[in-house]
Formats: structure tokens, C-alpha cells, sequence
């Protein structure tokens, strides 16, 4: 009799050691786990269809009793050519999350998500507008990147994508075979749901599954300087990277709330801290709005903070990411004109500041930074 959808066992919430006193519960011998941990995380199967090494009897419990993942695929777009990829999921409760894939010559670089909505209340952010609706589970967060991994490879066997929903895009040359990096800068705030996270950091790190380098990991945080704290003492070098948007406190709380408990001060006091525990070098993102953030005088106070401040005898461990403000229904902002984007850079760069305008990915599906809205 097979267990009802909502009852059944997810595999990825388990442990590979989970994995395999699962199945010796069934009286199966243990290396029948292993085997099933890497049709999971090797051979990216999404099903028990693709275990094809197992034995029948164990097919059938498997399929019965279990899943691998339970979020519902519910629509995707593409693109910039096909070469960026928004996935809508469905939580078994109903809300929406979405992860973004992005391909680029050099790599493939998945957004993931960490919370439906987020409480953060950014007033430049479409998933701030939400409000806080429900964290993710470790399973949920890591479901993504096999997502994520499995449509990387889909593109690089065949030359169409009809199979995920993309339409016929050609394969740039150059382009990566597998997923290379994960982003945690989705909707929500991954430091207030650390435990699940990081758990999802561990499961896709794992030399006998995924195997994702360390250093591949990215997470993003609005300041929470209790998680940059925390992520000092964990033992695998992932990247930070903090929104920091304003150099001051009155600016920087109008724009973000959390600056009220965490002002600009303690952050980078945090952040230096931080880096020099670990000599990871860290990346501060800052969004350009027109006429509220990004004048030659925010640029001269930030690169006055980060040459003077707490940070300023670890300068070689930072770098700061500009981001144009990408189009946010219902929000009385507007994105900086590219003179004065390339004015503030070179402000930080006359500063000896290394700094990098990023690469616009999504605008036109509500994919880029700020945009993730479950729509």
C-alpha cells in the first residue's frame, strides 16, 4: 500500500548515514543506501525511475514510501537568450519561491532561495514586500541546486531544452558542462534560517554526494551580525557577501530596518572581524538608486568608512559590488543613469577600493537582484 504524498519520507532531508539505516530498517543490506544517495546527489535522479541498479522489491518501497524533494515545478522562464532561467516552485503549503540559473562562458551559477518572502523590509526589494511567509527546509534549499544542477546538464546534452519548459536555446560553446556555483541571495534572509542553511551547505559539499567546493558557496546577508559571527567558526570556507547600500545610519535605516539593530559600525566591526579570522575576502553590494544613494558624496563617504573605518587595515579583503536598481512594480525608486554608476566607482577606485558594476542577468523575466517575488 503506497504512504500518502504528505506523509512520505523525503530522501533529501537524510543524511547518507540516514540513508542507509533507512534501508537497513527494511532489511536491506547498507551499501543499497549509498547507492541511493548517489543516484540522488551524482546522478541527479529526480525519481526512483532512474535507480535503475536497484533491485525491484526495493524500487517498489522506495516509490512508495518516499520522495526525492517535494516542491512542485509550477512555471519557468527564459531570458537574455536562454541563458538565464527562472524557476517558480510551489511549497507543499502553497507559497511560491523562486531560484534563478544563470549561464555565463565561465561557469553556471545558481540563485537560490532560503525563506518564502523575508522579514527584512529592504524598500527597494520585491521580495521585502511579501513580508515573512515561511522558511525553507534543508531539503527545499537543496532541492534548488539539484534543480538547478539537473537543467545544466539537460543543456549540455542536447542542443534543446523542450524537455524543462525552455523553449530551443543553443548552447553557447564555452559554457560549463555542470553547475559550478550556488548563491544564496534568493528571497529570504539565510542567516535567519541558519540551521536549515547551513545543513544545505554541508549536504551539497559532501565528497560522497554533490561535492560541491566550499569555495563555490556564496551567501548573502542584509548584516546579520550574529550570522557573520557564526559563519566564522564553521569549518568550511564559504564566501560572504553583506548588502550594506548606505554608508550612514540615517540613509541606510531608511532603506533597511535592520540597520537599527545593526548600525553600520557594528556591521563592519562584524565584518572585519570576520575577515580576519578567516582571510576570506568579503564582498559588500550596494544598489544605486537614482538620487538617494548613489551621489559622489555617498561614494566619498563610503570609500571614507571602508579605508578608515574598522575595516581599514584589512582593505585587501574587500570588494564592493555595484548594482543598478532593477525595476520593482509599486516602488516610488528609480535605477542611477550609467554616469552617475560610473562616477561612484570611480570615486572607490580613485580610493584604491576594488570595485566591480555588475552584470545585469534577468530584467526582463523579474529575475535580477531585488526582483524574486513567487511570480
Amino acid at each position: 500500500m503506497s504512504t500518502p504524498p504528505s506523509n512520505r519520507i523525503n530522501l533529501l532531508d537524510l543524511s547518507l548515514p540516514e540513508i542507509e539505516d533507512l534501508v537497513e530498517r527494511w532489511g536491506e543490506p547498507r551499501y543499497r543506501g549509498r547507492q541511493i544517495y548517489r543516484r540522488i546527489y551524482v546522478n541527479l535522479a529526480a525519481s526512483v525511475a532512474e535507480m535503475h541498479e536497484l533491485p525491484g522489491r526495493l524500487r517498489g518501497r522506495i516509490e512508495a514510501e518516499t520522495t526525492v524533494g517535494n516542491l512542485d515545478c509550477a512555471g519557468s522562464q527564459s531570458g537574455d537568450g536562454g541563458l538565464t532561467r527562472k524557476q517558480l516552485f510551489r511549497l507543499p503549503e502553497g507559497e511560491a519561491v523562486e531560484s534563478v540559473l544563470m549561464i555565463y562562458p565561465d561557469r553556471a551559477t545558481v540563485c537560490v532561495s532560503s525563506q518564502a518572502g523575508c522579514p527584512m523590509g529592504c524598500v527597494f526589494c520585491a521580495t521585502g514586500k511579501l513580508g515573512f511567509l515561511r522558511n525553507l527546509t534543508t531539503a527545499q534549499i537543496v532541492e534548488q541546486v539539484l534543480w538547478a544542477a539537473r537543467t545544466t546538464r539537460t543543456i549540455v546534452e542536447s542542443p534543446a531544452c523542450e524537455a524543462h519548459g525552455l523553449g530551443r536555446v543553443p548552447r553557447p560553446v564555452d559554457s560549463p558542462k555542470n553547475l559550478t556555483n550556488v548563491v544564496f541571495m534568493g528571497m529570504g534572509e539565510a542567516f535567519n534560517n541558519y540551521d536549515a542553511w547551513w545543513k544545505s551547505v554541508e549536504r551539497l559539499h559532501d565528497p560522497d554526494g554533490f561535492n560541491m567546493g566550499a569555495r563555490s558557496f556564496t551567501v548573502s546577508t542584509v548584516g546579520l551580525v550574529p550570522g557573520i559571527r557564526r559563519l566564522g567558526e564553521e569549518s568550511l570556507p564559504v564566501n560572504l557577501a553583506v548588502s550594506l547600500h548606505a554608508a550612514d545610519d540615517e540613509l541606510r535605516t531608511r532603506l533597511m530596518p535592520v540597520n537599527k539593530a545593526f548600525p553600520v559600525r557594528v556591521l563592519l566591526e562584524a565584518t572585519r572581524d570576520y575577515a580576519k579570522k578567516t582571510g576570506r575576502r568579503v564582498s559588500f553590494e550596494y544598489v544605486l538608486l537614482q538620487e538617494q544613494n548613489d551621489g559622489v558624496e555617498h561614494a566619498e563617504r563610503l570609500a571614507d568608512e571602508l579605508s578608515n573605518g574598522p575595516l581599514g587595515d584589512c582593505r585587501t579583503l574587500i570588494h564592493v559590488n555595484l548594482i543598478p536598481w532593477n525595476p520593482v512594480p509599486g516602488t516610488p525608486l528609480s535605477r542611477s543613469g550609467k554616469n552617475r554608476v560610473l562616477a561612484f566607482q570611480d570615486v572607490l577606485r580613485k580610493a584604491s577600493i576594488p570595485c566591480t558594476v555588475r552584470v545585469e542577468r534577468g530584467v526582463e523575466i523579474g529575475a535580477a537582484c531585488g526582483q524574486l517575488a513567487g511570480t
